[in-house]
C-alpha cells in the first residue's frame, strides 16, 4: 500500500529525515514510535505532501506520488489527522467533519456522517456547535472523524492520543479498531506507546531522523516502552 525508500527531508539547514525507508502493507496498522524531534511528524507530512522530499521516493498503491500535491494525494485515497486537534473553530462540528468528504456527493457524505455519529455519538449531540467551543478531547474526536469521513484507503494519524484523558484514548482506540475492521490501512505516530502498541501490527523506532529498529509489536515492545522513547 505504502512504500517509502531512502527519504530525506530538510528544513533550511536542518535535516529532519535521513534515508528513511518504511513499508505499510494493505490492511496493516503500522506504528512510528519516538520522542519529540525523532522525525515522526516529518515522515507523515512528507507522505501526505505537506513538506517536500529532498531525496527518496514515496509510492502509494504502486504509484510514485512524489510530484502530487497534498489535495491530489487525498483524492487518491489518503486521509490525514494532524497532531494538535486542528479544527476550524468557527465552523460547526458537522461542517468540520464533512470537509473531509468534500466532493464525494451528498449521499456519500450522509453515509459518512451516519456511520461516524454511530461511532462518536458526541458528533450528533454537538453537530451545530462551533468546534472551537469543544473541549480538547472533543476537538480531537472531530479532527479524527474528519480524517475518516472519506473512508480512505490509507489513514495517517499523527499523535492521536496526545494530551488526552484515558476516556478519550479509549474512544479513539475503539474507532481505530472499527476502521481496521473496514480494511483500512493505518500509519500512525505516537509517543504514548502503550495504547498504540495494542492497535499496531508492526512498528518502527525512530530517533534523530532515522529508523533505528523495526519489527513486529512483540519485537519492538521493550524499546517502544523504554523511557527514552516516551
Amino acid at each position: 500500500m505504502l512504500a517509502v525508500e531512502n527519504l530525506e527531508v530538510r528544513y533550511g539547514g536542518i535535516t529532519a529525515l535521513r534515508r528513511v525507508s518504511i513499508e505499510v502493507g494493505k490492511g496493516e496498522t503500522v506504528l512510528l514510535v519516538g520522542a519529540n524531534g525523532a522525525g515522526k511528524s516529518s515522515l507523515i507530512n512528507a507522505v501526505i505532501g505537506l513538506v517536500p522530499a529532498k531525496a527518496g521516493t514515496i509510492r502509494f498503491a504502486g504509484e510514485d506520488i512524489g510530484i502530487l500535491s497534498a489535495d491530489r494525494r487525498a483524492r487518491a485515497g489518503m486521509g490525514y489527522s494532524p497532531e494538535g486537534r486542528r479544527v476550524f473553530p468557527t465552523m460547526s462540528v458537522a461542517d468540520n467533519v464533512l470537509t473531509g468528504a468534500h466532493g464525494r456527493g451528498k449521499k456519500a457524505q450522509k453515509e459518512a456522517w451516519d456511520w461516524l455519529s454511530g461511532v462518536f455519538p458526541m458528533l450528533e449531540e454537538r453537530a451545530a456547535q462551533p468546534a472551537g467551543q469543544l473541549s480538547g478531547g472533543q476537538q480531537q474526536i472531530v479532527a479524527f472523524a474528519r480524517a475518516m469521513s472519506s473512508f480512505p484507503d490509507l489513514l495517517l494519524l499523527d499523535e492521536p492520543f496526545l494530551g488526552l484523558a484515558p476516556v478519550w484514548i479509549a474512544r479513539i482506540s475503539d474507532a481505530i479498531r472499527q476502521m481496521q475492521a473496514r480494511g483500512t490501512t493505518i500509519l500512525m505516530t505516537e509517543q504514548m506507546a502503550r495504547p498504540a502498541l495494542k492497535l499496531a501490527t508492526r512498528g518502527y523506532i525512530m530517533r534523530g531522523g532515522e529508523v533505528r529498529r523495526s519489527g513486529t509489536v512483540a519485537e519492538i515492545r521493550d524499546l517502544a516502552l523504554a523511557e527514552e522513547y516516551l
